[in-house]
């Protein structure tokens, strides 16, 4: 969702993320390695994010809450889903407004409006680190996400190739008998799972059409 707002994911570009390899910024070896990079590398994409604004897709979610209980479960790192009004947001792979004591990784800090730097340090003196899941660390949100898709009526998958594990798998968690909907320009058949309609569209352009239908579906 967040691309269709010009925020770039790294895997529109076979790899590349704003033109750096994965490996050099997105992975506990690169912080290990070179924490200035890495570091410099999120506070470009937390400008990016600041100056980016959430598109319709976003808003349709977040309309959805006037007739309906809305869990978001989103890969993406940005702020886009709150900022467009939605109340209930999990970021399965961290937050980019965020960072966390190297010490203690429940020591997590807001860092919306400026620049972290290599020597910033959290109140146990630690490094800070920026507040995000990299390739190789655990989903530390995975099992409350399972729970939550368990016990969905409704179930859409948003703008996802559904190769990313183990978020992917929630794909699969749905109850059989709940509706379900993917919605992606380039979605595959799904056929291992059951009352799944697929929209090949873009987010911005799907969702408000779906939205509408479900509040028109809704008795409350």
């Amino acid at each position: 969702m967040s691309a269709e707002s010009g925020i770039r994911t790294f895997r529109d570009s076979g790899g590349l993320w704003e033109e750096y390899e994965i490996k050099d910024v997105a992975t506990p070896e690169a912080w290990a390695r070179n924490p200035e990079l890495v570091t410099q590398f999120y506070n470009q994409r937390r400008k990016q994010m600041m100056e980016s604004s959430p598109n319709e897709g976003h808003l349709a979610l977040a309309r959805l809450e006037t007739k309906y209980d809305v869990s978001i479960i989103t890969q993406n790192v940005d702020d886009l889903h709150e900022r467009a009004g939605s109340s209930h947001v999990m970021h399965l792979h961290g937050e980019l407004s965020k960072c966390r004591s190297t010490a203690d990784p429940n020591l997590v800090y807001d860092v919306y409006g400026w620049e972290l730097t290599a020597e910033s340090k959290c109140e146990l003196g630690s490094r800070l680190r920026p507040h995000i899941v990299w390739f190789g660390e655990e989903v530390p949100m995975m099992i409350p996400a399972i729970q939550i898709t368990m016990l969905s009526d409704i179930f859409i998958i948003i703008g996802t190739s559904l190769e990313v594990y183990p978020a992917a798998s929630l794909a699969s968690r749905a109850p059989t008998d709940s509706l379900k909907y993917y919605v992606d320009p380039n979605a595959n058949s799904l056929s291992n799972i059951n009352h799944l309609t697929i929209v090949r569209e873009k987010s911005g352009i799907a969702l408000p059409k779906l939205v509408d239908e479900l509040l028109s579906m809704s008795t409350g």
